[in-house]
């Protein structure tokens, strides 16, 4: 009878154009610009029979689930009623979970979930295989992969790392190897198919920080890796068509001159482009303590950072990339230093500092629009809060500047998910008919 009702409600709705529809790319079986009784009723008639799903141009299974029943009806039902709210297609909302953590991404305020992280296993410089961290820990894995029951429109990623953790693995030629090889990179690149393939997931991640540099321990050829991660991605590309994502974290500068002025580190942005389908840029660590920053620009009170987002979004977009290929960087932590323990709190620390003597969470800086934390009166570190999330949304996604919000990590949130609901939120609000 309360089904019954509310489509009779819908029905009076739509006769008195009181909605004008949602994102018609959703629910709108019959492509006129609007989801009403006119789409309900083509998915009964799929149903019963009388029509076939080619006779429509839109999507008549809602849920994904390769069924047209019952559900797809009760989906677009809701549509109309202001119930459910279909996410766009073009907006990013991705989490990074990496695999030690407990506390996964909410399913209902994600689009995409980066799973964080699978090593490379490389010897002598040939590239053999890569398992997942925490030595091939399938359970995190699958705890993810069980989050499309919740919400059947995620993404899943898995993120690659030039790290190494795993007990039988240890660093050697890594990404630098693979990258240098034409027969490395066809290897690696069809494993990545199988893996994507067997565990039905959609795209790959690379999180290689970063060619040409050693960090972390990784091996580097400050000659010629920048080059040849453009061809380890081409190779990417032609191994797994259109069918597949592939992104990566990327930097907050294009691709930079060594200081002996022979060969480049970093990515070569403007090569890259036509085989990624967008960066998921790292900004936040603009600088080391005591002035690393988060804001729009580094002339601000509270820090000298060398670096800022609105330099980052210049970089790119003279590299030819316009908002469907950024996606911006939220940290959800506080870095002091690469060097001084500790070195980060993740915001759902925050209250077990802020007890603590000297320690100050609550100031902010206007011209930034960015908090920072004090300690014993000095500069401690900055991060994101709920407000600065709002006030990037507004000036970066609110003005088409970049695609969405990426977030370092899901598991650094509070337990209510202060953060990634801001995210949400900030990536979301600006959609007609969006809630």
């Amino acid at each position: 009878m309360k089904r019954l009702l509310m489509i009779l409600y819908a029905i009076v709705l739509v006769a008195m154009s009181a909605r004008a529809g949602a994102t018609p790319a959703v629910g709108d079986i019959d492509a006129d610009g609007v989801v009403d009784i006119s789409d309900v009723n083509a998915v009964i008639n799929v149903i019963l029979g009388y029509n076939s799903v080619s006779d429509f141009a839109g999507n008549c299974d809602i849920n994904n689930d390769n069924t047209i029943d019952i559900a797809d009806l009760n989906l677009i039902i809701d549509i109309i009623l202001g119930y459910y709210t279909p996410v766009p297609d073009n907006r990013i909302c991705l989490a990074y979970a990496p695999y030690y953590r407990s506390q996964l991404p909410r399913a209902d305020i994600v689009t995409h979930i980066c799973f964080n992280a699978a090593e490379v296993y490389v010897r002598n410089n040939v590239y053999q295989s890569f398992k997942l961290q925490g030595d091939n820990n399938t359970t995190a894995f699958k705890k993810v992969l069980a989050l499309r029951e919740q919400n059947p429109d995620i993404k899943i990623l898995l993120s690659f790392t030039h790290t190494v953790v795993n007990s039988d693995n240890r660093q050697d030629g890594g990404f630098s190897a693979i990258a240098a090889s034409d027969g490395n990179r066809r290897k690696f690149a069809q494993d990545c198919l199988a893996f994507m393939q067997k565990w039905n997931i959609d795209g790959i991640d690379l999180d290689w920080e970063m060619p040409g540099l050693s960090w972390s321990g990784a091996a580097c050829d400050p000659i010629n890796d920048t080059d040849n991660f453009t061809l380890l991605v081409k190779q990417m590309r032609e191994t797994f068509g259109d069918n597949y994502l592939i992104t990566l974290a990327g930097y907050i500068k294009d691709k930079q001159r060594q200081s002996s002025g022979t060969g480049w580190r970093y990515f070569d942005l403007k090569a890259i482009k036509p085989y990624i389908d967008w960066v998921n840029i790292m900004t936040y660590d603009l600088d080391d303590a005591s002035s690393g920053h988060r804001g729009f620009n580094s002339a601000v009170k509270s820090s000298t950072s060398y670096w800022d987002i609105e330099r980052t979004m210049a970089q790119y977009s003279a590299a030819g990339y316009d908002a469907s290929q950024m996606v911006l960087g939220i940290p959800f932590y506080v870095r002091h230093s690469f060097e001084t323990s500790p070195s980060v709190i993740d915001y759902r620390d925050f209250h077990k500092y802020q007890s603590s003597v000297g320690y100050n969470f609550n100031n902010w800086d206007d011209e930034a629009q960015c908090p920072y934390v004090t300690l014993d009166g000095t500069f401690y570190g900055s991060y994101d809060n709920v407000k600065s999330i709002t006030a990037k949304g507004e000036l970066y996604i609110g003005t088409g500047k970049v695609r969405g919000f990426m977030y370092w990590d899901a598991g650094a949130d509070d337990i209510d998910y202060s953060l990634a609901s801001a995210c949400w939120k900030a990536v979301m609000k600006n959609y007609k008919n969006t809630k």
